[in-house]
């Protein structure tokens, strides 16, 4: 078993440590690794890992209380969103229903970025989350890979209470419209 170096010293993006990771390990065990994570291992299992994935010297995502286990699954879709493979997308999907919402929204970010199969519903469901930033990502990733039954979740957002997630929804809409062959915004009863 090959030894992880410890990250590059110097300051730098974190996609930057990502994707040093990335090449460090090879794709199908930064996958593997994510993936693991995202779906809650200990986060023991992966201290030099994490040290790339969280941007952190040290080891201060040890602290239980300062970094919740929500941290780890957000920072394996983290992962994911720099450097992915096809064979995440399972994970990825079901990442949508965790029950806090910072692995949710990053799996969203993901779903978006990645166009990933499948995350329609996942992000249809997340439209109506209590918070206007994942309300945002979730019309957003609609935008991206929703069909034409996530039109009526996209037009919902139209009426948020938040000016900048109804211009999320907008534009989400044209997206759709575009790749759908849907009727303009102008011309859709809101």
């Amino acid at each position: 078993m090959n030894v992880l170096p410890p990250p590059a010293p110097g300051e730098r993006p974190l996609s930057a440590r990502i994707q040093e990771l990335d090449a460090l390990v090879g794709r199908e065990r930064f996958v593997e690794v994510c993936v693991d994570l995202l779906e809650g291992a200990d986060r023991t299992a992966y201290l030099p890992e994490l040290r790339y994935l969280t941007g952190h010297d040290g080891d201060p995502f040890l602290d239980r209380e300062s970094w919740k286990d929500y941290w780890v699954r957000t920072w394996g879709a983290r992962g994911l969103l720099h450097c992915w493979s096809d064979s995440a997308t399972r994970p990825v999907v079901t990442g949508l229903g965790d029950a806090h919402y910072r692995p949710a929204e990053m799996c969203l970010k993901v779903c978006a970025k990645h166009e990933v199969a499948g995350s329609g519903p996942g992000a249809a469901l997340l439209t109506r989350h209590e918070l206007p930033r994942v309300r945002a990502n979730a019309v957003r990733t609609l935008g991206v890979v929703g069909d034409t039954e996530h039109v009526d979740d996209v037009l919902a957002v139209l009426h948020d209470a938040e000016v900048w997630v109804r211009e999320h929804a907008a534009r989400a809409y044209e997206r759709m419209a575009q790749r759908l062959d849907l009727p303009p915004l102008d011309g859709v009863t809101r």
